[in-house]
């Protein structure tokens, strides 16, 4: 993702701001249009290039991204009523059950079907495994990892009791052995990251956003809260940027143990600072073994 360029400021003026609530504006009124961007720009009286830089600073996320998420969440309430996908997808202003199907698993990482049945037909596997760092609980279907959790903390419950509320349709299966070559698989991603890791994890755009940052910084960088912020170009948002970090599905895997304070201490962890020592530990003497 690229940065704000030294030209331009990361503060919006009173002209940028009402800029962005008339597009705002416009979008609620004709997302189901489908606006292109050039049609957006149009109706602030900007380039396309200026309007999406501008709207991306402010939303941290593009206006074609916006569109998409008003276009799901206009879908999901003719689905929660047990219409129809097509349908939902006619009444959210898309042509078809396949954009529908692609924009659900774009945004959302499973089917309008899956969406509308609350899971049924969906086998959801759960299990605990040991980690070079503790126990984990391992949470993964078909389509890659759920959540994982050091099965020590204090929210490790809780997260595994939201996704069955997400799902109560779904099948619910105990499968530790499963977990255990979960885990060895996940340990060899670790350790030499070629492939892409296949997760099926929920969060809103901004929290993508976070996650991706964090993956960025591969497995030898380091960040804090007021970096990340700048580097997703909103520059003031580092309190909403440390909730995103908490709320990571897959720590360790999503590096967010190494989100630093800006004045180099530890902060907080999810999996416990102790823990967060351990890693960090564990990662330090692995960057020395491999540069003698």
């Amino acid at each position: 993702m690229t940065s704000l360029s030294t030209t331009e400021s990361p503060l919006l003026n009173a002209g940028d701001y009402a800029r962005i609530e008339q597009a705002i504006v416009y979008l609620h009124q004709h997302f189901r249009d489908q606006p292109s961007l050039e049609t957006i720009a149009s109706q602030v009286d900007l380039s396309p290039a200026h309007f999406n830089r501008l709207f991306s600073r402010w939303a941290g996320v593009t206006p074609k991204q916006f569109v998409q998420r008003l276009t799901l969440d206009a879908a999901k309430q003719p689905l929660a009523e047990a219409h129809s996908v097509m349908r939902a997808a006619l009444d959210a202003g898309l042509s078809g059950p396949g954009r529908l199907h692609d924009l659900f698993i774009n945004l959302e990482a499973i089917t309008p079907g899956e969406f509308k049945s609350k899971g049924e037909g969906l086998r959801i596997n759960i299990g605990v495994a040991d980690s070079p760092f503790g126990p984990c609980s391992l949470v993964w279907n078909e389509r890659g990892l759920m959540q994982l959790d050091f099965v020590d903390c204090v929210t490790a419950e809780q997260r595994v009791s939201l996704l069955t509320e997400q799902w109560p349709a779904a099948t619910w299966g105990r499968d530790d052995a499963g977990a255990t070559k979960y885990m060895n698989d996940l340990w060899q991603w670790h350790q030499r990251p070629q492939q892409a890791l296949r997760v099926q994890v929920r969060g809103t755009n901004f929290q993508l956003q976070v996650w991706r940052a964090l993956l960025k910084l591969g497995h030898t960088g380091f960040t804090h809260y007021g970096e990340l912020a700048t580097q997703i170009n909103l520059p003031k948002a580092a309190r909403a940027i440390g909730n995103a970090v908490g709320a990571n599905p897959i720590p360790w895997l999503i590096p967010c143990h190494r989100v630093l304070r800006a004045n180099g201490g530890l902060g907080g962890y999810s999996g416990g600072l102790e823990r967060k020592k351990v890693i960090l530990a564990w990662e330090y003497a692995q960057r020395g073994a491999v540069s003698q």
